[in-house]
């Protein structure tokens, strides 16, 4: 029987390259979206609702019982929103029972893009077992989508790539130099993964916030070890 085919998108301005009609796809944005969402998951809130506009944020926040508004535009808390895009924000007894109303700049817009996907989860080092577990489990297709930063390269996002390669790779075929070029960075950069990110333009970008103890928290390998899958428009914590 043949293996499922595993590739890597490194920006959503390639997506347009790969069929993603029978695949799983990986929705990859380590600093910091999908890493608020393991996070807040694994805490109890009971939905994550991601949005791509500020906007449609806030109105949902006001119909929305229950709901938190929260999100980021260039690495900021966007104006008009409760909270910012830093998984250590959302700590159990904040968000459990609550839905969490989500925008950010690369991640929730990538995520929209993949609409003809058969199905998206989202990963981070957070929660790389549980992406791990649950894409050999399905034996399907896989691309592992990068958030990237507004269409640009970038390290971080192909890292997890790598490190879902080379933790699975061997029960998928794979003929796809993103992948490999993701992989080979992993494998240099395992040892010590938060120092080998800090020489990375977005770990630069963000510690102009003082966002450094946030990126190495994302560093943490299987911390909120939960699947998160999208189930119609909402992100739910899978089985």
């Amino acid at each position: 029987m043949a293996l499922p085919k595993i590739e890597t998108c490194l920006s959503p301005s390639l997506l347009h390259l790969y069929d993603i009609s029978e695949s799983i796809v990986v929705i990859i944005d380590v600093f910091r979206a999908t890493s608020t969402m393991a996070a807040a998951l694994h805490n109890g809130a009971l939905e994550i609702i991601p949005v791509d506009d500020v906007d449609k944020c806030i109105r949902l926040g006001a119909e929305i019982e229950n709901s938190i508004t929260a999100g980021e535009r260039d690495g900021q808390v966007a104006p008009g929103l409760q909270h910012g895009n830093s998984p250590l924000e959302y700590p159990r007894e904040f968000i459990e029972n609550k839905s969490l109303i989500l925008t950010t700049t690369n991640g929730t817009r990538l995520l929209h893009m993949c609409s003809d996907a058969s199905e998206i989860i989202t990963g981070s080092f957070l929660n790389l077992g549980a992406v791990c577990d649950y894409l050999t489990a399905q034996k399907k297709p896989v691309l592992l989508a990068c958030a990237s930063w507004k269409d640009r390269y970038n390290l971080e996002d192909s890292l997890f790539a790598g490190a879902v390669y080379d933790a699975i790779g061997h029960q998928f075929e794979m003929n796809c130099d993103s992948t490999r070029a993701a992989t080979h960075l992993y494998r240099q950069a395992k040892p010590d993964l938060y120092g080998f990110i800090q020489d990375s333009a977005h770990f630069l970008r963000l510690s102009k916030f003082g966002l450094q103890y946030d990126m190495e928290y994302c560093c943490k390998i299987d911390e909120h070890n939960v699947l998160v899958k999208l189930e119609g428009e909402k992100l739910v914590r899978g089985n």
